[in-house]
């Protein structure tokens, strides 16, 4: 799953708060004194953004008095005594059968801040009448509405509070490529907070918990942490000194900036088959991907490739496609497409197939997600590669991230991903041409052997499905193969496959 920024956060301006904001929010979450009154001009603020964006962009587009309503609702759940309903284009909100106040709100999607002056305005009534709402506190309320609102809209969408938006945020500022993660200590101190296994901070004895006092010289703060974390970064071959704190004694250690990315790529040749293994979808999997293929194909000695998918959970778009893209020859990759006219985005292979059309078998399995699926979904789709394993996740959607004023952050899913015959992978996944999850292994192996392809029947009634797709026929496509996990069997499936061009060819579809 693919996030996108509504407002890119550029500059320093905008990150330096993120490490005392965390500090700050938490001391607003204890539970709200009888006479406080309700935040409603940042309620109303924070609920605009909201409604706006979900109105504008969600999958499916919500009428505004029903989004207002299931806001309302959320925030009732928290006092039974709280009654809601949309009546003739109004919203109506009573306590103990008494009416406490009724708002009108806008029928065009348009309308987002008028829709949310009226749903503030009630959810002040609420709390002025519901001691069980201002024993919850106004970020419960917040939350609560929130969940009301979201509901039904799809599995991803979700609202981050202040303080769980802070902390994501002090994450994604804290993050450095010489393989650490700086986080706020106590007194504005900051410490090293993560170190990666392969990274250059761990090579050279950094430890988790050190205090880092200084970098090239110049002291460093928690007030300022995105400064901190800029000066780590440099050329590729030049180096951070840091001097940190441990315990009772001060150190000076050199880091060299160099360039060690996650290993998200293994491979091995074995009796003419190139095993590849992808792990993850990061930066630079693509490169080394191409790697392996440029390392691992032996010319005139290959039998085919294993591209091995099970139990990658995704990772980056653009690597799916470059990924599949390694394998083809021109042509589509994946559709994203959604209400909204920048959905809508066509994803095209390069014109070589660095593989050299060689077979190729795609293993999955019930924990196959995301860009994995994408991968498998492009493969499958355009004839390149048959696909062994069992359904995978179904996860196939695209979110946008939408700061909010009290400090939170509303994530929305606004696009689906479509394999390139236009079918969704949002909630059917990938099914596979031979399934492993129904069939004993020892059965399918025969099969093949003899030359024979077990195709899942349901293969045929899935490239013209066109989303939103119902659920019942999810299921039932989804119950001809189940989701499960990867066996030790399918590598010799696999094997099979490729050691006969008759049952490949079949399950190809050829």
């Amino acid at each position: 799953m693919v996030r996108a920024s509504i407002r890119a956060e550029h500059g320093l301006a905008g990150l330096r708060f993120a490490a005392t904001l965390l500090l700050v929010l938490l001391a607003g979450l204890r539970p709200a004194a009888a006479d406080t009154p309700f935040p409603r001009d940042l309620v109303q603020a924070v609920l605009a953004t909201a409604f706006d964006v979900v109105l504008d962009r969600a999958l499916e587009a919500p009428a505004p008095g029903a989004l207002g309503l299931r806001a309302l609702q959320g925030a009732a759940a928290l006092d039974p005594m709280l009654r809601t309903e949309l009546r003739a284009g109004t919203l109506l909100l009573s306590r103990d059968g008494r009416l406490l106040l009724a708002r009108p709100v806008p029928a065009s999607t348009r309308g987002a801040g008028t829709l949310a002056v009226a749903v503030a305005a009630l959810l002040d009534a609420a709390w002025q009448a519901s001691p069980a709402l201002r024993a919850a506190g106004a970020d419960r309320v917040v939350q609560a509405a929130f969940d009301g609102m979201l509901d039904g809209l799809d599995p991803y969408s979700r609202y981050l509070p202040p303080a769980e938006a802070a902390a994501a945020r002090i994450r994604r500022v804290g993050q450095s490529a010489l393989g650490l993660q700086l986080a706020p200590g106590p007194g504005n101190a900051v410490v090293v907070a993560a170190i990666a296994p392969a990274g250059t901070a761990g090579r050279v004895g950094l430890r988790i918990g050190d205090r880092l006092l200084a970098i090239d010289g110049e002291p460093v703060s928690a007030r300022r942490l995105a400064e901190a974390v800029a000066m780590l970064e440099g050329p590729t071959g030049s180096a951070a000194i840091l001097r940190i704190q441990r315990g009772g004694r001060r150190l000076d250690l050199v880091l060299p900036r160099e360039v060690v990315p996650p290993d998200s790529v293994r491979w091995e040749r074995r009796d003419g088959i190139l095993w590849i293994r992808l792990e993850a979808f990061a930066n630079d999997t693509d490169q080394r991907l191409l790697a392996a293929l440029e390392a691992g194909i032996e010319p005139g000695a290959m039998r085919g490739i294993v591209l091995d998918l099970r139990g990658n959970r995704g990772g980056l778009l653009t690597q799916a496609v470059a990924v599949a893209s390694a394998f083809l020859t021109g042509g589509v990759v994946a559709r994203t497409a959604g209400r909204h006219p920048d959905t809508d985005r066509t994803y095209l292979a390069d014109d070589e197939d660095h593989a050299a059309g060689l077979p190729l078998v795609v293993l999955v399995d019930g924990r196959t997600a995301s860009a994995a699926e994408i991968v498998a979904a492009a493969l499958a789709d355009r004839g390149r590669a048959v696909v062994i394993g069992s359904a995978t996740t179904g996860k196939g959607l695209i979110q946008i991230v939408a700061p909010l004023a009290n400090g939170g952050e509303l994530d929305l899913s606004w696009a689906r991903v479509l394999a390139p015959s236009g079918w969704p992978i949002q909630d059917l996944g990938v099914l596979p041409a031979i399934c492993t999850s129904r069939e004993e292994p020892e059965a399918v192996l025969a099969l093949l052997r003899r030359g024979g392809s077990p195709a899942v029947p349901a293969l045929g009634r899935v490239r013209p499905l066109r989303a939103p797709l119902p659920a019942a026929e999810v299921t039932a496509l989804r119950a001809a193969c189940p989701p499960a996990e990867g066996r030790e069997s399918d590598f010799a499936l696999a094997a099979a496959l490729l050691e006969n061009p008759a049952a490949y060819a079949e399950a190809l579809g050829r």
